[in-house]
């Protein structure tokens, strides 16, 4: 089964929009909410999370110029050096939107550790979604949002992508996934509460 392509949505034509420019100059996989609406899962959200891979400074600023150059806008600056500085390299997400709107934003961050470094590794183009977009795997997916994330939404979107995605899940991939989240998010996440 397979979306059809006059299915699409405002978010989906800017994510396609956005990803074309990106995957010129690094890998990127869309990850979290967006995923299970691009399944069909009725639900709003202001954002589309993005994570690329650890680029140098030097790609991100040909990166960012040709956003700009395309009709995007950085919401935290304009300076492409202050923005992989004191944004991307500290682990914070920054966030483009189309020149003079406010929604839909494409929130990005930098891969941060070999998770991420495995989610770019697996990442799929999803047929279902009807998009030409790199997700990262459905496993990952549901494994972050049960193991991690947790909230009702996140739960409700694992829920889904499990319905459509029964009979070709690996269980044994997502609990491999959920181990190593226990192993570097969540003692991470430990951690910071702590100090």
């Amino acid at each position: 089964m397979k979306r059809e392509v006059n299915d699409k949505t405002i978010l989906d034509n800017f994510v396609e929009e956005f990803t074309k420019i990106v995957e010129r100059h690094c890998k990127y996989i869309i990850v979290s909410g967006f995923v299970a609406i691009a399944h069909g899962r009725s639900r709003g959200t202001e954002d589309i999370d993005m994570i690329i891979e650890s680029i140098a400074k030097y790609r991100f600023i040909n990166l960012h110029n040709e956003l700009i150059k395309n009709g995007f806008e950085c919401m935290q600056s304009k300076n492409p050096e202050n923005i992989y500085d004191d944004y991307l390299i500290e682990n914070t997400s920054v966030r483009y939107t189309r020149k003079d709107e406010f929604l839909p934003e494409m929130e990005i961050k930098l891969a941060k550790d070999e998770l991420d470094e495995y989610q770019l590794k697996t990442r799929r183009k999803l047929p279902f979604t009807g998009l030409d977009v790199y997700f990262s795997s459905i496993e990952m997916n549901i494994a972050f949002k049960e193991e991690l994330l947790k909230s009702d939404k996140d739960l409700e979107d694992a829920r889904h992508l499990r319905i459509i995605y029964k009979d070709e899940l690996n269980e044994k991939e997502i609990e491999n996934i959920k181990h190593k989240i226990k192993l570097l998010r969540l003692k991470e996440k430990n951690e910071r509460q702590i100090t």
